[in-house]
């Protein structure tokens, strides 16, 4: 019978690993596995207080991409409708980027990435006042996210994915995007 705890009677953990960029976290599920597959926990309110993270979500959202880069960003909201977002890859593989954009942090317009696939099982939790955006690197990619704040369309803004001041290596130089994430100005501070 598959079960939620271990053989010493321990909830699964989350192991929590912060970036090079404060507050942003890796964060990775431990699976118990049988004949018929893997149980995990994928969010858990206490462990996320234990760290000082938001622990709160008020939305989900599930994302599926056909196609192999397909890119979708880099989004952020503003005027008090900022987002913390908890990101996960539930089927295919994505390259998961965020920019930091909280003015007066030390990592300040900085970005990094991270691969983010079925296969890792592997979740980043990115802080209010960041852009985000990923980009499918295979086909049938599907990505759930949860948010600590209802969906704003008034305070959405987005920066350009190829704006030159990030330097973002992405892995394709033409991927596949919406009409609106094709119109994002270059960011301007």
């Amino acid at each position: 019978m598959l079960k939620p705890k271990n053989s010493a009677g321990l909830l699964n953990k989350m192991k929590f690993t912060e970036t090079k960029i404060k507050g942003a976290y890796i964060i990775e599920l431990e699976k118990r596995t049988d004949e018929r597959g893997f149980f995990t926990r994928s969010f858990c309110a206490d462990e996320f207080r234990k760290h000082g993270l938001k622990d709160k979500m008020m939305q989900s959202n599930l994302s599926f991409s056909k196609s192999r880069f397909t890119l979708r960003g880099m989004h952020f909201q503003i005027n008090g409708s900022e987002e913390v977002k908890l990101v996960r890859c539930s089927k295919g593989e994505i390259m998961d980027v965020i920019i930091d954009l909280r003015p007066g942090s030390p990592t300040y317009l900085q970005h990094i990435s991270f691969i983010l696939s079925d296969e890792n099982s592997k979740m980043l939790y990115v802080p209010e006042f960041f852009a985000h955006g990923f980009i499918t690197l295979v086909e049938n990619s599907e990505v759930f996210y949860q948010v600590s704040n209802l969906y704003s369309p008034g305070n959405e803004r987005g920066i350009r994915w190829n704006d030159p001041l990030f330097n973002i290596k992405w892995p394709s130089t033409n991927p596949i995007l919406s009409e609106k994430d094709s119109h994002h100005p270059d960011f301007k501070a």
